[in-house]
């Protein structure tokens, strides 16, 4: 049995956060995909069949909770939900 490389999904609109994790993890042997907005991220997803998602919270179009809501229909991957928010009611209610 051949083991595929572990693979990860970064999906932010900012191209420096994208391209500062895509760096750290390739250096880890991750196989790295990244999407800008919601709707790329639900077909990249579907296409490059991720073990792990870093989703930011705010996107263009879906954010990024709706965007979980509706991969959870048909992906198992495991959901990192990145966010620069930092009222006080955002960190209690897990935003």
């Amino acid at each position: 049995m051949e083991l595929r490389p572990n693979r990860i999904l970064v999906v932010d609109d900012e191209p420096p956060i994208v391209e500062l994790l895509t760096g750290y993890l390739e250096r880890e042997a991750w196989l790295v995909d990244s999407a800008a907005d919601g709707i790329s991220a639900l077909e990249a997803v579907r296409r490059f069949d991720p073990d792990v998602i870093v989703l930011d919270v705010m996107l263009p179009g879906l954010d990024g909770v709706e965007v979980c809501r509706r991969l959870r229909a048909f992906s198992d991957a495991y959901v990192l939900m990145l966010t620069a928010r930092g009222e006080e009611i955002d960190r209690i209610m897990g935003l």
